[in-house]
């Protein structure tokens, strides 16, 4: 097995992008004070903003967003620091890349914003905090989802599902808002045998 170069041995963007991969304040800041270019980019087109972000290193990118990091800087799967932001369900780098100004609108390879994969993936805290954001909370993806279609068909119906779909409701979700197939969020979750989230839904 090859050994890895020591980060000091690496020319000047390599040893940014693998200081903000591994969350390396000190290595970040000594790249960037020798001339490493903030928006180098490695061979997935990936920042040193979005490699901080996939490994929620907060303090790492909380010295990025200061050096004027982009939190819309796309890569080859069509990810951006902010977009990240939903599938890891941070809140903390959320209040880190807000600074920064992110582009709210940027959609994934699946056409949707943040709100949609963490409304997915169960995370209620991001998702309590992103739609105070202004995000649009209606935005319909490629695949003819909205985050509340996607809270139902995609989570498991338990707590966490629930509590984002209500977070979703007093935020603005629109009920009648149905999938490809003319199905609404309310049928899905009554197909689906998710009672609890029926019961929410039937009441707004």
């Amino acid at each position: 097995m090859t050994t890895p170069a020591p980060t000091s041995s690496l020319p000047g963007a390599a040893r940014l992008l693998r200081a903000a991969a591994e969350g390396d304040v000190a290595a970040v800041t000594a790249a960037l004070d020798e001339g490493a270019g903030i928006e180098s980019r490695d061979e997935h087109g990936r920042n040193a903003l979005l490699l901080a972000a996939t490994g929620d290193h907060v303090e790492v990118a909380q010295l990025l967003v200061t050096r004027g990091a982009s939190p819309d800087a796309l890569d080859d799967r069509h990810d951006t620091p902010w977009l990240v932001t939903g599938v890891t369900g941070s809140v903390a780098m959320l209040e880190a890349l807000l600074p920064a100004d992110p582009d709210l609108t940027i959609r994934n390879r699946f056409g949707g914003v943040s709100v949609i994969p963490a409304s997915e993936r169960g995370h209620v805290d991001y998702v309590r905090r992103v739609v105070r954001t202004g995000i649009d909370v209606n935005h319909v993806n490629d695949l003819g989802w909205t985050a509340l279609l996607e809270a139902v068909i995609l989570g498991d119906g338990g707590q966490r599902h629930q509590e984002i779909v209500q977070i979703l409701l007093d935020a603005g979700a629109d009920t009648s808002l149905a999938d490809r197939d003319g199905v609404t969020a309310l049928e899905h979750a009554q197909r689906m045998g998710q009672s609890a989230i029926a019961g929410i839904l039937s009441t707004d």
